[in-house]
C-alpha cells in the first residue's frame, strides 16, 4: 500500500469518528495519473446522492503522456465504490448526527486505487488550539528524551 496523497487538514480540522475505505472509479489516464502523485485533496470531501457515494473537488491532473486532453476536467465528480450496509450506515449517520464525510487519503492497493475517508465531526477553534498546544508538548518531550539519551 503506497499513499498517493493524504489529507493532513482532514485530522487538524476535523474530530475523525469512524473510517472506511472504499474503491474510486477513475478512467485510464485519471489512474495512471493518480498512481504517479498528480492528486490535490484539498477542498475535496463526499456526499451521498440518490444512493451512491460521491467524491467532489479532488483535483486529479491530466496524464501528460497521453497529449492534449480538450475535454479532461480535473475536478469532476467521482463515484465511490462501497458496499451498501455501509452506504446506508453513512447516509443516516451523516444525515441525523451532523456529522460530514471526509477523504483521508488515497493509496493503492495492487493494481486499483482506493480512497481512505472518515465519518467526522468538525472541530471548534478552541479545541484545534488544544490539539496545537498537545502537538507542541509532544514535540517538546521527544527533544528532551533524545537529548538525555544521548547525553548532548
Amino acid at each position: 500500500m503506497a499513499n498517493l496523497a493524504v489529507n493532513r487538514k482532514a485530522r487538524f480540522s476535523y474530530e475523525l469518528l469512524e473510517k472506511f475505505e472504499g474503491g474510486l472509479a477513475l478512467t485510464g489516464g485519471e489512474a495512471k495519473s493518480a498512481k504517479l502523485g498528480s492528486i490535490d485533496m484539498k477542498g475535496a470531501y463526499l456526499s451521498v446522492i440518490d444512493g451512491e457515494l460521491w467524491l467532489k473537488h479532488l483535483h486529479i491532473g491530466p496524464y501528460t503522456p497521453a497529449g492534449p486532453q480538450p475535454d479532461y476536467n480535473p475536478q469532476r465528480e467521482r463515484k465511490v465504490l462501497v458496499h451498501k450496509k455501509e452506504l446506508k450506515e453513512l447516509q443516516a449517520k451523516s444525515q441525523t448526527a451532523g456529522l460530514t464525510i471526509v477523504p483521508i487519503r488515497v493509496y493503492t492497493k495492487g493494481d486499483l486505487v482506493k480512497l481512505g475517508f472518515a465519518l467526522a465531526r468538525g472541530k471548534k477553534i478552541h479545541e484545534k488550539r488544544d490539539s496545537i498546544k498537545k502537538r507542541d508538548i509532544e514535540r517538546r518531550m521527544k527533544e528532551e528524551m533524545k537529548k538525555t539519551r544521548f547525553g548532548s
